[in-house]
């Protein structure tokens, strides 16, 4: 099988990238899928999620981006056996100035990836900005991962989003696929959330993924912990629920792969 590697992006602040990166992943790893996240949010709270700490001048996101180190030697082990790292860096905030110069700067990270083949996914969680973080993920990525909040002006930005992965399909990343749409933070007792989620399933039809991430205080809680929530507390509602979603994911490969 070859490694599938999704970007989960949106240029939305606070939508619930990071924890569906680091959720998603970690129910992946539980089926025994060897998984690869790799942090490229310069606030590292991908990184943190699993109680490592943010690299400082060491090997890093950033430090295989700008061809420092090679991208094993900057890969760490997590509290899961089938869970691995590559942890952000504050000095990814002027990776945009440092390419731009570059030629091909967006190919940057899809040519570091070619060095790593043992892994069955990766994820890649992008800032919440297009620039030449998120274009590299992109350029990388067999596949995109939407997450979208339950809450008002949940579309803004998302067309501009899916210009942006026009755009890449067409210049630079032929084999690139929307996989779907997360709808995060949701609670079931307002009327906003469900009409958002009626507005998000109209506009992508079947993309969007049956599985919702409901809003649950473990979910923000287990960070602060250094784990996932499904170590930190299984049996709740939001680790539930992305123990669901992976299983979705899988179902959604395994239609493409025989498709």
């Amino acid at each position: 099988m070859k490694t599938e590697i999704f970007a989960v992006s949106n240029q939305k602040g606070g939508v619930g990238k990071t924890t569906t990166s680091v959720n998603l992943a970690t129910a992946l790893s539980s089926l025994n899928k060897k998984i690869l996240i790799i942090d490229l949010d310069p606030q590292g709270n991908a990184t943190v999620s699993f109680g490592l700490k943010r690299a400082l001048g060491g090997p890093s996101s950033y430090s295989v981006l700008t061809g420092q180190h090679p991208i094993e030697q900057a890969i760490q082990k997590t509290m899961l056996p089938n869970l691995f790292v590559l942890p952000a860096s504050q000095e990814l905030l002027g990776v945009d100035l440092e390419l731009a110069g570059t030629q091909n700067p967006q190919f940057y990270l899809k040519k570091a990836l070619e060095q790593v083949s043992d892994f069955d996914y990766i994820f890649i969680d992008c800032p919440p900005a297009v620039g030449m973080l998120t274009l590299n993920a992109l350029v990388a990525a067999t596949q995109v991962i939407i997450p979208i909040q339950c809450e008002y002006l949940a579309l803004e930005g998302v067309a501009d989003l899916m210009k942006t992965i026009n755009k890449i399909k067409q210049n630079f990343n032929p084999n690139l696929n929307i996989q779907g749409v997360v709808l995060t933070m949701y609670d079931a007792r307002f009327n906003l959330a469900k009409s958002i989620q009626n507005d998000v399933r109209s506009f992508f039809g079947n993309l969007v993924f049956k599985t919702i991430i409901p809003r649950n205080v473990r979910i923000p809680e287990a960070p602060s912990h250094g784990k996932p929530v499904m170590l930190y507390d299984f049996k709740s509602i939001g680790a539930q629920s992305y123990i669901h979603l992976a299983a979705e994911v899988l179902q959604r490969q395994q239609g493409e792969n025989h498709g």
